[in-house]
């Protein structure tokens, strides 16, 4: 779940500093623009390139239940805190029903956190595209290639190599704790399952702990961060897929811009 898998397609050929920049200038355009038009946009070419990508179901789906329980959480506590943000954005006020006490529905407000709802779908697939396509050791010589630390970089390195181990680990010790009778699979209570799940916390924290202690040592008798810069035996040359794909995002960046600020207001309003 939500690791690299090596795979012979379009995505996992570019560049790791390609898929960067393109994962960087896709987020920063949908945190920027409130213009449903570019999310539903992105939404679409987001769906083919992560058709195009070979992107397993099985890999982000128990990471994409999770973001949508704290969407709704988030899409809930924005009606209950602002009901009214929306006519405040659009400056007009069409009610559909109302609700209970202070609360009444409109068709901005909900316009609104439509928008905010869509906004998920334009990043999502982006993140799981580019955790689940990009090598670690690429990305961390991608992040050293764009100014970072290469000490930072390596780190992350590390931290993505050990999803896997500590997911295999996760279920090593969940197979145990079922061997001695205790019961954790789909049969068991809702409950009884996250009680029993959170015993096993305590020794994946212990072993994930070990693991960190060997590796840190192994790194430092090998005089890691001794010197300021290094070479990267990952680092993937530039070819023209990159090139193209790193100029269409970039123009895709400014060109959403345009349309997003062209009136002062980066919010598209279709009540006007």
């Amino acid at each position: 779940m939500i690791s690299y898998e090596k795979k012979d397609t379009p995505i996992h050929k570019l560049s790791g500093f390609t898929k960067l920049v393109f994962f960087l200038l896709w987020c920063l355009t949908s945190a920027l623009t409130f213009d449903t038009r570019i999310l539903l946009l992105m939404i679409l070419m987001g769906g083919i390139i992560y058709v195009i990508s070979g992107t397993k179901w099985k890999q982000v789906s128990g990471v994409f239940i999770a973001i949508m329980f704290f969407m709704v959480i988030n899409l809930t506590c924005i009606f209950f805190f602002a009901p009214y943000q929306g006519c405040e954005i659009y400056g007009t006020r069409h009610e559909i029903a109302h609700l209970f006490g202070p609360y009444t529905l409109t068709k901005e407000q909900l316009f609104y956190e439509f928008n905010v709802f869509i906004k998920y779908f334009t990043v999502i697939p982006a993140v799981f595209i580019f955790l689940v396509t990009t090598d670690p050791s690429e990305l961390a010589s991608s992040l050293n290639g764009v100014g970072v630390p290469y000490m930072i970089a390596y780190s992350l390195e590390i931290a993505l190599r050990y999803i896997p181990d500590v997911q295999d680990e996760f279920h090593r010790i969940r197979n145990a704790q079922e061997a001695r009778g205790i019961e954790m699979s789909s049969k068991g209570k809702m409950l009884s399952r996250i009680k029993n799940t959170a015993v096993i916390i305590f020794p994946l924290l212990f072993s994930t702990m070990e693991r960190i202690d060997v590796v840190s040592n192994a790194m430092e008798l090998r005089g890691f961060g001794k010197k300021k810069k290094r070479s990267w035996y990952s680092r993937r040359k530039l070819m023209t897929p990159d090139y193209v794909v790193i100029a269409f995002v970039i123009v895709f960046f400014v060109a959403t811009m345009i349309i997003t600020f062209h009136d002062g207001n980066r919010f598209y309003n279709p009540f006007a």
